[in-house]
């Protein structure tokens, strides 16, 4: 049979561990007293699952965050590239650059906005499964669902942005030639 004591005290814990030990060998020197740690050590010890879950969680977050931007710059810099003479042509017929920037773009956040009302979509439906595996924050919480979006359109219009100011920097007449 075993026996927990729970000691609270304000000063060194290692200290009163010692004086809790020397008093109980005073009562009986064949008590055996071990596992001693700090409520703070026996918290952290009962976390270490939940911890690496979260933090495998928010790798493998980052790493699709990151997948999705590198993805989404490869299709919009393939579109310019295979738009190339049609931009051209757009320039040497009086387009604006930022008429260029702004077509590239346009096309970039529209990927965008079904990808994240895809998401936010299938966030909800499978609220309820991953319900068990979040702390402190409910499944369908309005403001986590708003940042998360937000940082999403953010890193994906930061995407957009090289290759649609890449095409602004077409030259008709080399555009014309092209292919």
């Amino acid at each position: 049979m075993g026996l927990t004591l729970h000691v609270k005290t304000t000063t060194n814990p290692q200290a009163v561990a010692e004086q809790l030990r020397a008093e109980l060998k005073a009562i009986d020197p064949h008590l055996p007293l071990y596992n001693i740690k700090t409520l703070r050590t026996e918290i952290d010890e009962s976390l270490v699952q939940e911890r690496l879950v979260t933090w495998l969680s928010a790798a493998f977050g980052a790493l699709a965050v990151l997948l999705t931007a590198l993805g989404l710059y490869g299709v919009l810099t393939f579109s310019v590239a295979r738009r190339t003479r049609e931009i051209g042509i757009r320039v040497a017929l009086g387009a604006q650059r930022r008429d260029v920037f702004r077509l590239i773009m346009i096309r970039g956040v529209i990927l965008v906005g079904v990808g994240v009302a895809v998401g936010l979509g299938a966030s909800v439906a499978f609220s309820r499964l991953i319900g068990s595996l979040l702390f402190g924050v409910e499944p369908n919480n309005a403001m986590t669902l708003a940042a998360v979006s937000v940082g999403l359109i953010a890193v994906a219009l930061l995407a957009c942005f090289i290759p649609a100011r890449r095409a602004t920097k077409v030259d008709p007449m080399i555009a014309l030639r092209y292919e």
